[in-house]
């Protein structure tokens, strides 16, 4: 009576089928054979007596032949006496001639060339059984006898240990199942490449070293069956082998366990698979260590969803022996991190070719599907978004149906799960902290496929811990971040957060988070039904064709932070004759093709972080200034209408604005102060009409703007622009031009003629072209400070009144001073400046000049007393001339930092307050304010020429002394060490001959 060993038949087949007589073995060497083949992981045919036996084997037993990958035939003297044994063997020889399947004997007990030539007690016995049989029957037994005694095998007589051959049997078996297609992996195409990627991380010649490898991947993606091909190709290199599946059901299935109860039982559970003791019982937790410490083993723990699971079976390499291999299949990534596990296989996607065939096998039992079906195979299987799991579920699903049925199937796919599905997905997201919850039905409803940085941008003021969120899914795989930075999520755990966000309010939509569909969509928005809880509303207009928006559509929509309308400019809606009211939380507005000619006059931006308009119907977005300080992108592309840009004053944080094709803008003025994430300016913009562009503190933009030449003010300052274009010479209506603090310019630009004041301070430029710099007639203002790497001055235009040069430490020299009587010249800690500059700039005309210096020259009067202030008293009697036209002073700060300028208030004054008589009274007061350094390196000095206005039109201002006079010199900022006053005396010349004080 043949037999066999573990299960029923099951449509994926089996390792094994043994043929055997029931009598001979049973209970003594079969037994010991099966045992071992069990605790080899070989899995064996055994119909535990559910077949009928008769005289000839049914289809269950042909079944079970034809789809086991081996055939072990046990013959012993008793083998020949049933006519089902015999049966048997003919169907398995048969099986081998026709299909190529592999045939392994033994002979216990008895002689091969009895088998073969059916003679002794065993062909005694065959003969019996042939009695009243038909000749070709018999004819066939004998031939099949004759066959399989020919089949090299191993002989009991032969061995003086049955132990050793049970153990050279299960060998020569698992040896032969590594090299024989396995017929439980058939459906998963790809399977062998699988398998072939994980050995190889393996290392399985290292038997130096205990490793711990990961298989991650997504729900439903084949992590599963992929180890349990691995399992059946490697196990017999261990001692010892088991695979513990679906540790997470397993795990939430035990219920008044404390966590030590349950470590024990975890230990149970893989220690009787191990050692095969059925209901072992442990007392502590390191029997494992105990037991398997000294053992090359194999272990695959299947579906780890906690750590606990992990420390429980695994927590040490030195658990096991040298050797071993422990694989752990999951869907968290992160567990395996924390576990210390570094080697890790993910497993990707099949690609479309390899979906459409897993698809086929399910669905029509081969790899491709009929060519009447290709087409809307391919739809159905880009439906799963390629997941093995679903592939196979509809595929099943779908099987033997026609095409119409197909067709009928397919609008239900697109929007909802197969039961099946859902009940394996959702168990992810059922574990998830309530935060990540939140954030994987953002993402299912609204970002997939969007930038991190953007959702991180438009989800700034939620309390979700979107950074660390977003990685939690990803290590979930819930989602997957690409190299891009892109957030995407399959297309099945996307329609699985929509059915979770439905069924929050299965018939009010208006009382959901999100809203995505057309229909319902329409609904609310008509109806006026939307209420609070709504956050979210996506819609591509082109999937609806009976839009109506009511004019208090967002009315109660108090918390909506996203909208979404995508369409073109064809789109058409039914719009109320305006929209009264846009919520005041909204974030993201993005409405393509929007049908109004203004926003909402009680709309305030305050929270947006994206403004897209494009194709708009709008001639205005809203007057005044409004506070854009969370704005980043705003798109009014191919809005013709668009009269003007709004101010922009208050978007210090926009990054792109795009107003191409924005016909009916003319734009005189453009500001954009502090945009430090603007790139670039707007292309395709009409900016013939620009007098001023005022971008100061765009940092990041690197760019020269392609702007008019008929632009008057130009400030580009804290840009990122490191060239300025030559053709900028040809600009020749620009007064203003400031690049100061770019820290990028490394040669003097050119500069239009017309320019009349030019900032330049805080760049890398070491001289200054005289040939650039002197036709400037028109040059009023320079500011160079801060230019660290400057050198020299050249000669500059004699209309210069103001030369600015701080903080220039490598400054040497100033060439000839053209400047006029009323110019302003400072030179705070040039400390490099050569003493030749210095008295170029002492004794020009300069209205003020300041330059480093530690004490006042010897022709002027000074006094050596300080403080914040100092006064000199001039005796009328000792003056020779009683009428003087001005005075030159001199005055000297002390070396040190301004707490006042440190601390913003950076403009100081030095002040001197004349007095003297003229016409019976006259009190003159002179102050220069001025913008000092933060901090003197050494003492300075401060030269001041005044000459006094004229009074009488004849020429020089002039004062009659009559009485005492007073020079009082005041710095609030500094303090005054000294200072020294020249009288300037009709007709006077400044030279050494003149009186002094």
């Amino acid at each position: 009576m043949a037999t066999s060993s573990l299960s029923p038949i099951q449509r994926c087949g089996h390792d094994v089928f043994p043929s055997f007589s029931g009598k001979d073995v049973r209970k003594t060497f079969l037994s010991h054979l099966l045992k071992e083949f069990q605790r080899k992981g070989i899995e064996t045919f055994n119909d535990d007596g559910m077949i009928k036996r008769g005289h000839s084997i049914g289809p269950e037993l042909v079944e079970a032949i034809r789809r086991s990958r081996i055939s072990l035939v046990v013959l012993s003297k008793n083998y020949a006496s049933s006519s089902w044994c015999l049966n048997e063997l003919v169907e398995i020889l048969r099986c081998r001639e026709t299909a190529g399947k592999t045939v392994m004997t033994i002979f216990y007990g008895v002689d091969p060339s009895d088998v073969r030539k059916q003679t002794g007690k065993f062909g005694r016995n065959f003969e019996i059984t042939c009695r009243g049989k038909m000749e070709d029957e018999t004819l066939v037994w004998r031939q099949s006898l004759t066959d399989i005694a020919n089949i090299a095998g191993e002989n009991s007589e032969k061995w003086d240990n049955e132990a050793d051959m049970i153990e050279k049997v299960v060998k020569d078996v698992s040896n032969t199942l590594n090299t024989t297609p396995s017929l439980d992996f058939d459906k998963l195409v790809g399977v062998e490449a699988h398998v072939n990627r994980l050995s190889s991380l393996l290392c399985l010649k290292c038997v130096s070293e205990v490793r711990m490898v990961g298989i991650w991947g997504a729900a439903g993606i084949g992590k599963t069956t992929i180890a349990r091909a691995l399992y059946n190709q490697i196990s017999e290199n261990f001692q010892l082998s088991f695979f513990m599946d679906n540790i997470k059901e397993s795990y939430k299935g035990i219920k008044g366990i404390d966590d030590y109860g349950l470590k024990l039982w975890f230990q149970e559970r893989l220690l009787s698979k191990a050692i095969d003791h059925h209901d072992i019982k442990i007392q502590h937790l390191g029997a494992i260590e105990e037991r398997l410490k000294n053992k090359r083993v194999l272990v695959i723990l299947d579906d780890v969803d906690e750590i606990e699971q992990l420390v429980a079976l695994a927590n040490q390499p030195n658990w096991f022996g040298l050797g071993s291999r422990i694989i752990v299949t999951t869907e968290d990534r992160q567990l395996l991190k924390t576990h210390g596990i570094n080697h890790v296989y993910k497993v990707n996607l099949p690609s479309c070719d390899e979906a459409i065939q897993i698809f086929s096998r399910y669905a029509f039992g081969h790899t491709s599907p009929p060519p009447h079906f290709m087409q809307i195979a391919m739809e159905t299987t880009k439906l799963v978004g390629n997941l093995p799991l679903g592939l196979s579920v509809l595929g099943s699903s779908l099987r033997g149906k026609g095409r119409e049925e197909w067709s009928l199937a397919l609008p239900r796919l697109r929007t909802s799960l197969d039961a099946k599905l859902e009940k394996v997905l959702e168990v992810g997201y059922n574990c998830l902290h309530e935060k990540d919850k939140a954030i994987f039905l953002h993402v299912a409803c609204f970002f997939n496929n969007e930038k991190v940085d953007r959702i991180m941008q438009l989800l700034a003021t939620s309390d979700l811990d979107i950074g660390f969120g977003l990685k939690v899914l990803a290590d979930k795989s819930l989602l997957h971040i690409s190299t891009d930075g892109r957030v995407m999520m399959h297309y099945l755990l996307q329609q699985l957060g929509r059915q979770v966000v439905r069924k929050q309010s299965i018939y009010e939509p208006g009382k959901r988070q999100f809203l995505v569909n057309p229909e319902e969509i329409c609904d609310v928005l008509q109806d006026e039904t939307g209420t609070g809880s709504v956050l979210g509303i996506s819609l591509d207009i082109s999937r609806t064709n009976k839009l109506s928006i009511s004019k208090k559509a967002f009315k109660r929509m108090r918390n909506l932070r996203f909208l979404r309308f995508c369409a073109n400019e064809k789109n058409g809606l039914k719009v109320s004759k305006r929209l009264d009211y846009l919520p005041h939380k909204l974030r993201l507005l993005h409405w393509d093709a929007y049908p109004w000619r203004n926003i909402p006059t009680k709309f305030c931006s305050k929270y947006l972080v994206e403004l897209n308009m494009p194709h708009s119907k709008l001639k205005k977005l809203w007057d005044g200034t409004q506070p854009l300080r969370n704005l980043k992108q705003m798109d009014l592309s191919f809005s013709k209408k668009l009269g003007e840009v709004p101010d922009l004053s208050e978007a210090t944080n926009l990054q792109t604005l795009d107003l191409s094709y924005c016909e009916s803008i003319k734009l005189k003025d453009l500001t954009m102060f502090g945009c430090t994430k603007l790139e670039a300016l707007p292309t395709n913009v009409n900016l013939a009409s620009l007098d001023s562009l005022y971008m100061d503190g765009c940092s990041r933009l690197k760019r020269f703007p392609e702007i008019s030449r008929n632009v008057k003010f130009l400030y580009l300052g804290e840009t990122a622009i490191e060239e300025v274009p030559s053709s900028i010479t040809y600009w020749t209506r620009l007064l203003e031009f400031n690049m100061s603090g770019n820290k990028r310019l490394k040669t003097f630009p050119h500069v239009p003629d017309s320019v009349r004041v030019l900032s330049l301070g805080n760049n890398e430029f070491e001289n200054i072209p005289s040939g650039r710099i002197k036709p400037m007639s028109e040059l009023r203002s320079l500011d160079l400070t801060d230019c660290m790497k400057l050198v020299s001055l050249p000669e500059l235009p004699k209309s210069l009144a103001y030369i600015n040069a701080d903080n220039c430490e490598s400054l040497e020299r100033i060439s000839r001073l053209s400047s006029s009587p009323n110019a302003v010249l400072e030179l705070g800690n040039c400390l490099k400046l050569d003493q030749e500059s210095r008295n170029l700039v002492e004794k020009s005309e300069c209205e003020y000049a300041f330059l480093p210096g530690g004490e006042v020259p010897a022709y002027f009067i000074h006094r050596t007393s300080s403080g914040n202030s100092l006064n000199i008293h001039l005796d009328r009697d000792n003056v020779s001339s009683s009428v003087v036209t001005g005075f030159k002073a001199c005055v000297v700060l002390a070396s040190g930092s301004s707490s006042d300028v440190l601390s913003g208030n950076g403009v100081t004054g030095l002040s001197c307050c004349f007095k003297g008589k003229y016409n019976e009274s006259s009190i003159q007061y002179y102050e220069w304010p001025v913008m000092y350094p933060s901090l003197l390196l050494t003492n300075h000095r401060c030269i001041l020429n005044v000459v006094f206005e004229d009074q009488n039109n004849d020429g020089k201002g002039k004062i009659l002394i009559d009485q005492d006079v007073y020079f009082e010199f005041g710095c609030p900022h500094y303090k005054i060490i000294g200072c020294g006053i020249r009288l300037l005396k009709d007709h006077e010349e400044e030279d050494s001959s003149s009186e002094r004080f």
